[in-house]
Order: C-alpha cells, then structure tokens, then sequence
C-alpha cells in the first residue's frame, strides 16, 4: 500500500494508553502520530473501518488536561514484527482545534525521529 500521508510521521519515546470511550477498553498504546492520524500497537487486532471515540492519556508536560478525545477511523490493521502485537493505523475523524496543538505539543516533547515511508507506518 503506497504511503498517502503528506505530514512525515514521527515515532514518539512515550507509549500513551488509549481507550473506547464507549467500552472503557484499553485500544492499544500509541506508537506515533501526526495531526491527521496515529498509530497504535495493541494486543488483539482492531478492526479496519470501523468508527471510535477514542480517548489518549495526556501527560502534564504536554496539557493541562489528563486525556484527548478524538473520533477516529481505523484504516488498517497488521502483525507487528513482535507476533504478539498489532499495529493499527487511525485516521482522525474529529478533533478539536485545541487537540490538534496538543499533538503538536506531543510531538515535539516524545517524537524522535522523522519516519519518511517506511513500511508498515503509514496511517
């Protein structure tokens, strides 16, 4: 699948949790991220196409709020090189002006390095 992102997704130092808010279930933890989209590594497949509202963990260095709710669409799913993990890649649906600074605030603080199509994460 050729990589679509215009943004150069950065993989991140810190592995935030993230939930379903409906469900209250841990998603997986965020691998990288970029304000169009994130990538999450979890232990069980999550299935492509579906809709969530999805909440992440917030460290106080990035924002003064604990989490960020964002509707997000999950794209794709594959096995991790480690076979028992998932990396899932999410497109954001809907997310606040303020969510997106947040993000930026996240990359800047945990990113380090710049992932320019590498395979298996792309969005």
């Amino acid at each position: 699948m050729p990589d679509r992102r215009r943004i150069g997704r950065k993989y991140l130092m810190f592995y935030s949790r993230v939930f379903d808010v409906q469900t209250t279930k841990l998603v997986g933890h965020l691998v990288d991220i970029t304000p169009e989209g994130a990538m999450l590594i979890s232990e069980a497949p999550v299935p492509s196409g579906q809709d969530f509202r999805l909440k992440m963990e917030l460290s106080p260095d990035v924002a003064d709020v604990p989490y960020l709710e964002f509707e997000a669409r999950s794209l794709w799913c594959q096995q991790d090189v480690n076979p028992q993990f998932y990396n899932s890649g999410f497109q954001f649906l809907s997310i606040a002006p303020e969510s997106i600074a947040i993000v930026q605030k996240i990359v800047e603080a945990y990113g380090f390095r710049d992932n320019r199509g590498e395979p298996g994460a792309r969005l």
